[in-house]
């Protein structure tokens, strides 16, 4: 399934013009931007016809071969503006010059993201703009077995999508042979500067053949990666698909910011997922275990919600995302390292449940929706030790929300602005009874004390009446007494401790 990073539908037409009124000028297709017959007729096929400014501005540049420098916001298409030109530069098997190449089955193309999700995305893209031109596609990322990884780089590869960790493992291994790449894809390169992955970039670089194209997409451009650019791009062409006094944020979202207590946090969420119009829902949380927490309070509130965070296996990650795009889960908690590059359809509402910790992360999480020239809605909760970093970020981005309105679950305006229903609860099902079963049931099957058992002396049982220094033996009588009931109130006895460490009673 193609995401939405990528999705350009017919909903992107202008309007038919009545008459008397100038013909509005046609919009380009992915054919008039110069793309094979058969890519183009493959994003047809799922809807996709005409480009994306990123694309209509990336694509024309991209064929020459020349090195570019892409920004755009997240959302924007960035995945087709170099994926359509990839395909088409490469050479596939059924192409005639494909038995001159140096060596066949060598990959051709190689695309570094910073996320094992980002990359799974990125590959399924190529596929299914490659369904008709036949390119082989490879993504590699870690936590996943070798095997088959190793069985497709052998069996011949075109086009290999992967992390930047298990790319160096298997190229440092002799498996994955980066000697004849035509073309090198840097995307979200302001993420993996993020998240520490730049001097494995920067090795992979060296086992590249230096005349290359190389193509690096980002959201912004920080120091570190103008500074990557300038070292490994000849003569780049830098390509903004919007003007530098637009906003970093994606205009069809609304953003919404709320004071929260973090008691009553629980109790606004479950309220915003009963909003109306509300479909798929990504929460935000700063630590692991905050997300996980987030994700079982929904279930037991009868919400249906997954958790996606770094202590999960990848496994169970993907797992849980298929669910998500699946829509057999509405809900799902992240942490931002887990969610980098998750695009997912029909994201309509953000909530970041932690403050982020900056302007970058804050862009990042609520360009989740609104993806695509999609509407979408962002709510964020700053807590009251928050506040200051709030303002910075909302200084940075030039936000009108310096003074976030103090809300609870039982305010009014949060069912005005965010569409809720005066009568929903917190809770779909009711709250479960504490389960005192198991206790009941210890208690059921301990032993019983026996307040009757015989005293004994010496390995003698004895009655209460004999004195402590008695050698009597055991007799039929002695035995039967101890059986028969107390028709007397039974004398305690007192002991003292002598000076010998003896006892003795007293009378």
């Amino acid at each position: 399934m193609l995401t939405t990073d990528s999705i350009n539908t017919e909903s992107a037409d202008v309007d038919t013009p009545t008459e008397g009124t100038e013909q509005a000028p046609a919009q380009p297709t992915f054919a008039d931007l110069g793309i094979l017959p058969d890519i183009a007729g493959a994003l047809s096929d799922v809807g996709i016809v005409h480009p994306f400014p990123i694309q209509q501005m990336a694509i024309p540049v991209a064929l020459t071969g020349a090195d570019l420098i892409g920004q755009a916001r997240t959302g924007t298409g960035k995945t087709l503006a170099f994926g359509t030109t990839l395909l088409q530069r490469i050479v596939v098997p059924t192409d005639p010059d494909y038995e001159f190449l140096a060596e066949q089955g060598a990959p051709q193309a190689l695309v570094v993201t910073p996320t094992r999700e980002l990359a799974s995305q990125v590959g399924k893209d190529l596929q299914v703009a490659s369904t008709r031109r036949k390119a082989r596609v490879l993504t590699i990322y870690g936590g996943t077995p070798y095997e088959e990884q190793l069985a497709a780089l052998e069996a011949g590869i075109d086009v290999v999508v992967g992390t930047p960790g298990r790319l160096l493992d298997l190229a440092d291994r002799g498996k994955l042979n980066l000697a004849h790449i035509k073309v090198l894809v840097l995307d979200e390169a302001d993420e993996m500067l993020d998240l520490g992955f730049l001097p494995d970039v920067e090795r992979i670089l060296a086992k590249t053949p230096e005349l290359r194209q190389t193509m690096l997409f980002s959201a912004t451009m920080p120091t570190a990666i103008v500074s990557l650019a300038r070292r490994h791009l000849r003569h780049p062409l830098n390509i903004r698909a919007e003007s530098a006094g637009e906003e970093s944020t994606v205009p069809t979202t609304a953003q919404f910011v709320y004071q929260a207590h973090d008691l009553d946090k629980p109790e606004v969420v479950a309220r915003i997922l009963q909003a109306e119009s509300r479909d798929r829902v990504m929460i935000f949380c700063r630590t692991k275990r905050s997300a996980q927490r987030v994700a079982d309070d929904l279930v037991d509130r009868g919400f249906s919600a997954a958790a996606i965070h770094g202590d999960l296996s990848q496994v169970l990650r993907e797992k849980a995302l298929k669910r998500f795009r699946e829509g057999k889960v509405d809900t799902l908690v992240a942490t931002d390292v887990a969610a980098r590059g998750i695009d997912v359809s029909g994201v309509t509402h953000v909530i970041n449940y932690e403050c982020p910790d900056d302007d970058k992360t804050y862009v990042h999480r609520i360009g989740r929706t609104g993806r695509a020239g999609a509407s979408g809605v962002a709510i964020t909760f700053v807590d009251w030790a928050d506040l200051t970093r709030w303002k910075v970020i909302n200084n940075t981005l030039g936000l009108p929300f310096e003074e976030p309105q103090e809300t609870y679950s039982t305010s009014e305006h949060l069912f005005h602005d965010l569409g809720i229903d005066h009568g929903v609860k917190g809770r779909l099902v009711p709250a479960k009874e504490p389960d005192h079963g198991v206790e009941r049931k210890r208690e059921r099957s301990r032993p019983k004390r026996n307040r009757n058992r015989v005293r004994m002396r010496n390995g003698v049982p004895v009655t209460g009446d004999q004195s402590e220094g008695s050698s009597a033996q055991p007799t039929a009588e002695a035995a039967a007494d101890t059986s028969a009931p107390a028709d007397k109130p039974r004398r305690r006895r007192r002991r003292r401790r002598s000076g010998a460490g003896d006892t003795s009673s007293q009378d």
